[in-house]
């Protein structure tokens, strides 16, 4: 029989034995990859408009619509119950108040995503069926990332729409939480009290190492459709200006620039881990 293992320190004081702590080093290259995405980095220099972010909030509610399902029907699981905090974490219904704000009450027949994110809340939905404890790796990164970059992520967007209030910004605060560094040494603590064997711990690793390639595969299918929309409309301004208004005017042409820089922030919050 394989031996159980608890993530936790051993007797020699081995860091290296934290799950979180395993997570975080594991996953080093691909956030310094995702990090430094041009996307990313535009993101973060506040370059994002109101069309933008509606779609972000978009993306960001059909993955954690999957992520919380998924964590909703496996809580039971010994690896999931341990990092289960539906009401200090749960993002879903800040996301339904914040789409509802954008677009009304209609908002569910108005939400529209791109591939990359049908391919993230896939790949949150499957593990959920077939392989519940590497929902952890999903859980860690968007949780505790959203956590740790909520605050400074929403000034950036307050300022960036020039909104005169944080209506529309739920998402970005956590009110069950009272201490967010406090709370992040608790779920780090919770995840290191899971009990693996070695090989389903290698598996999580490599998962939360998905996490990050999932989002970079993001930004990079997302640079590509920009380079292309810049294209073809300088083109379209080329040949004339009504033409070009007549292009850019398309929902799908609106979709597409909107959703370009939108998404960069989909994973954003991973980067402050």
């Amino acid at each position: 029989m394989e031996t159980m293992k608890s993530a936790r320190k051993n007797d020699a004081g081995d860091v290296g034995s934290d799950l979180s702590e395993q997570i975080k080093a594991a996953t080093k290259d691909s956030h310094i990859r995702a990090e430094n995405t041009t996307l990313m980095l535009s993101y973060q220099r506040g370059q994002i408009t109101l069309p933008q972010y509606k779609l972000l909030l978009c993306s960001l509610y059909e993955i954690y619509r999957a992520l919380e399902e998924e964590l909703d029907r496996n809580a039971s699981h010994p690896a999931v119950a341990p990092i289960y905090f539906p009401q200090e974490l749960a993002r879903l219904e800040t996301l339904e108040g914040d789409l509802e704000h954008f677009f009304g009450s209609e908002w569910r027949q108005r939400v529209i995503v791109p591939a990359a994110t049908v391919r993230y809340q896939e790949r949150i939905r499957r593990i959920g069926a077939e392989s519940p404890d590497l929902l952890v790796a999903h859980a860690y990164t968007r949780y505790l990332g959203d956590l740790s970059g909520g605050q400074v992520l929403g000034k950036i967007t307050q300022k960036s729409l020039g909104l005169s209030s944080k209506e529309g910004l739920s998402f970005f605060s956590f009110p069950g939480v009272s201490s967010p560094h406090r709370f992040k040494q608790l779920y780090r603590g919770r995840m290191n009290s899971i009990e693996l064997t070695e090989e389903r711990r290698e598996e999580l690793l490599r998962e939360a190492n998905t996490a990050f390639l999932l989002n970079i595969q993001v930004f990079d299918d997302l640079q590509k459709m920009l380079s292309v929309t810049t294209e073809a409309a300088d083109q379209s301004e080329g040949n004339a200006g009504k033409t070009k208004n007549m292009f850019l005017s398309l929902p799908s042409m609106q979709f597409t620039v909107g959703v370009c820089v939108a998404l960069t922030t989909v994973g954003l919050g991973l980067y402050a881990l």
